[in-house]
């Protein structure tokens, strides 16, 4: 059963879920078809809710999905035993789930469901960099045909090594997609044990407190690990250094896991080779005097050793398959199971 208002059938015999953001018509209707078979289910989506009524309602739910609720929210839904955040990164609501859990307990579930996106996104900004794309193209709209390989030769990708910093949904993707390649792999992560899948290519594996050791054995960075204590500020002019003047960085996870002058800096300087950036250090930026708005406080776009991208390697939002997780959790509580997909270690922030 599906509701767009602020009405409950009977709140004491159904799981109810609300869903806070709005959503698309066919994303509502591909999470309702995939969980009709369940009766006892009474779907929530928030069209046309004011927050009154949002907040009214989340006294009687069971499983909330959404991004940022408030702190208001989660001390309202006393009923609440599982929230779905439906995309990658939770490090900005682990305080408030860490505050509701010293009375209660509720489940935190990090969505992974734009990963192969973000994976795509991550290859795609690499392959572009490597093969000079941008530069040719902007070459060509200005009518300069075949400028040649003294002005942008392409970068092979074959015999290089790769780092692949952090293991989760997004990088598994990424060692996948780049199997094909002659690239030797370097895999960094926190805790090998967790790993039990195969590993698409031999791979060098290296852990805490061996990062230095890491980024000597490869050229080319791909970051993808969630912010937490250990990771914010993780890779410095230090680590840049380390990488070396041939390296190249591709940042997919957050901006505030390389830091920002340091990353500038060693681009400028040419400590790196370059860097293709979707992260960055300003949410919603403030636009300048000329109308411009970035979302850093260096000026990146004067580089040309740089690919920028706005933060949208999760695209396409519309995509269906994207909502797979969040309706198997669903199911499961229904179903009375309780081994939920990626649910959070709020003390270890992911």
């Amino acid at each position: 059963m599906s509701l767009h208002k602020n009405q409950l059938s009977n709140p004491n015999l159904e799981i109810n879920v609300l869903f806070l953001s709005k959503l698309p018509k066919e994303v509502e209707s591909y999470i309702s078809n995939n969980l009709k078979r369940f009766k006892k289910l009474n779907l929530i989506f928030s069209d046309n809710l004011t927050e009154e009524e949002i907040l009214n309602i989340s006294k009687e739910v069971e499983i909330i999905v959404g991004w940022r609720p408030s702190i208001e929210l989660l001390e309202n839904a006393k009923r609440l035993k599982l929230f779905i955040v439906p995309g990658t990164g939770v490090n900005h609501i682990i305080d408030k789930f860490k505050k509701i859990n010293q009375n209660r307990k509720v489940l935190l579930a990090n969505g992974h469901g734009n990963s192969y996106f973000v994976a795509q996104h991550a290859v795609s900004l690499l392959l572009t960099f490597m093969s000079k794309i941008i530069p040719h193209h902007l070459w060509m709209k200005e009518g300069k045909w075949r400028t040649g390989d003294k002005e942008a030769a392409s970068i092979p990708l074959r015999f290089k090594k790769i780092g692949l910093l952090g293991y989760g949904a997004v990088n598994q993707k990424v060692h996948n997609f780049l199997a094909g390649f002659d690239i030797e792999f370097s895999v960094f992560r926190k805790d090998w044990s967790h790993k039990s899948k195969s590993l698409p290519t031999p791979v060098k594996k290296f852990s805490y407190p061996n990062i230095e050791d890491f980024l000597k054995e490869i050229e080319i960075l791909i970051v993808a690990v969630p912010v937490t204590n250990l990771t914010i500020n993780m890779i410095t002019k230090k680590e840049l250094t380390l990488l070396g003047d041939k390296g190249i960085i591709v940042n997919v996870a957050r901006g505030e896991i390389i830091n920002e002058k340091d990353l500038y800096f060693a681009l400028k300087n040419k400590l790196i080779l370059g860097a293709c950036i979707d992260v960055w250090y300003e949410k919603n930026p403030i636009a300048d005097k000329n109308n411009k708005k970035y979302p850093y406080h260096y000026p990146f776009h004067d580089l040309k050793n740089i690919i920028l991208s706005p933060h949208r390697g999760y695209s396409p939002f519309n995509d269906l398959l994207r909502w797979n997780e969040v309706i198997e959790n669903i199911a499961k509580m229904i179903e009375g199971k309780k081994d939920y997909i990626n649910i959070v270690d709020l003390e270890e922030g992911y």
